[in-house]
């Protein structure tokens, strides 16, 4: 159908070539584009016809927007979310070339994120377990009664470490209004935080933790910023015992994150411990100037 000719006088193609208007099919084969995928960039905003026939529906498409459609097919050749590609559209100039430049970099990220990954499955599969947990010293330190400043989200992968970055910020400046901060920030993690698609009510939430030395102080600073759900508020956390391994800066890789992880769990299990609580990461002053081998952050879970 999509084939059909013009058959409208008003319908008639300019005299310019980049005027000229082309069926969906044509339009197709011309930008390297199948006709399901410019319905899908209609609809998404990325690729609107120049014109569709009220009668019958048919779209068509200016021929000067061939260059835009290419674009739209090589940005999606490089596995980028339409909504990334949109923003790449309405930029220009170096501002286009720098949000492309993001995205690249942040793929070459998770590709190296997923070569260790590999790397960690190959040994699971050999059942390296012993070996892999070898690489984890866990203990158990107490912890006192202590307040607590805390800020929520249900944040995306990519958006999880900007997040706990700045949230913690504000909380530690918080803090300080409030008698100072009385122990490292830490971070925990209710579930696992989603990679791509948006987060649903299961997922989360991921709760950024400040210890605060005035928790009466806290509370009525709380209160008089309360602006709803996910703002700062105020718990007290009980004395209790955290099981704890510590990362150094070169581990601190989501593969590497998760196997820490683990290998708490089975030190747990091992030790006749049980684990009462969801896991955390613990943030040290110095994670900014670490070196490679410097302890950056542990994860740890509460147990019993």
């Amino acid at each position: 159908m999509d084939e059909e000719p013009l058959t409208s006088a008003d319908d008639e193609p300019p005299a310019t070539a980049d005027d000229e208007l082309l069926t969906i099919g044509a339009f197709a084969a011309r930008s390297r584009l199948s006709p399901k995928a410019l319905r899908l960039y209609d609809r998404r905003g990325l690729l609107a016809p120049a014109h569709v026939d009220d009668a019958t529906g048919y779209r068509y498409y200016r021929a000067a927007q061939v260059e835009r459609a290419r674009l739209v097919g090589l940005l999606r050749q490089l596995d980028m979310p339409l909504a990334r590609v949109a923003g790449v559209l309405k930029a220009e100039g170096l501002e286009a070339a720098d949000r492309l430049d993001w995205y690249w970099a942040h793929v070459e990220a998770r590709i190296a994120e997923q070569r260790v990954l590999v790397a960690e499955l190959r040994d699971r599969l050999c059942g390296g377990t012993a070996e892999m947990d070898a690489r984890f010293t866990v203990e158990t330190v107490d912890i006192p009664e202590r307040a607590v400043l805390i800020e929520s989200r249900r944040p995306l992968v990519e958006e999880l470490p900007t997040w706990v970055t700045e949230s913690l910020d504000r909380l530690e400046a918080v803090a300080r209004e409030c008698g100072g901060v009385a122990g490292d920030p830490f971070v925990v993690y209710h579930a696992e935080v989603p990679p791509e698609s948006g987060p649903t009510e299961s997922d989360g939430p991921v709760e950024a933790c400040v210890p605060v030395a005035d928790g009466a102080a806290a509370r009525e600073w709380a209160a008089r910023h309360y602006d709803g759900p996910g703002t700062v508020r105020v718990q007290v956390e009980p004395t209790g015992r955290l099981a704890r391994t510590r990362i150094v800066r070169d581990q601190v890789t989501l593969p590497l994150f998760v196997a820490a992880f683990e290998a708490v769990e089975r030190w747990v299990e091992a030790a006749g411990l049980e684990i009462t609580g969801p896991g955390r990461e613990v943030f040290f002053p110095e994670r900014v100037t670490a070196g490679p081998q410097d302890p950056a952050c542990e994860v740890a879970y509460p147990v019993r």
